[in-house]
């Protein structure tokens, strides 16, 4: 069978954006490269036409993660009135819909635990993508110039991921509630007024 020129990398990216949900769905650990590639009907050694190893896929998966979340964080600034982004994007990050997709959900809130143990290499990938999160939503933090509103985004960001992480982890709805509205609630007095 002759496969198009660009199959190759369309299996790639379907490979990278089937494993980017299911890291954040399972966590590192849960995912096996056979169940993945049997999800898309795909043998396991066809993995290593992608990629030199699983950490390689993980951490295109991780970044894939961050571009994903980055679509609905480009929505919400569209609907936004001016001077109401942040407002708009801390309401829908800490939102009980965010806390329960954890498959689409955002990657640090996911998986930041499992991110501290990669090796280096892996770590240098996803920083650029938290990195690049921070200068993209630190333009409506205040503050008088770039480096005091990236601290504070960085404030805002690891904040709102620990408490995601939190209304996560608690088995009770009312809990995740509680936890999402007081971090709402908290960090708009604290950045938005």
């Amino acid at each position: 069978m002759r496969y198009s020129p660009d199959h190759k990398k369309q299996t790639r990216e379907r490979i990278v954006r089937a494993a980017a949900r299911l890291v954040r769905q399972k966590g590192t650990k849960g995912p096996g490269i056979a169940d993945l590639m049997g999800k898309l009907e795909l043998t396991h050694g066809g993995l290593y036409k992608h990629f030199r190893n699983k950490q390689q896929l993980l951490a295109e998966a991780i970044v894939q993660g961050f571009d994903e979340t980055e679509t609905w964080l480009a929505e919400t600034l569209g609907k936004a009135e001016p001077g109401s982004e942040l407002k708009m994007i801390i309401e829908r990050y800490l939102s009980l819909q965010h806390c329960s997709d954890l498959a689409g959900g955002c990657p640090v809130a996911a998986l930041a635990s499992e991110i501290a143990r990669f090796p280096r290499a892996m770590r240098v990938q996803v920083d650029r993508a938290i990195r690049k999160r921070i200068r993209l939503i630190s333009k409506f933090l205040p503050g008088s110039t770039d480096v005091e509103r990236q601290r504070n985004c960085l404030v805002l960001f690891s904040g709102m991921a620990g408490a995601l992480s939190l209304a996560r982890a608690s088995v009770d709805l009312q809990s995740r509630r509680a936890i999402l509205k007081a971090s709402r609630e908290f960090y708009i007095r604290a950045f938005c007024n």
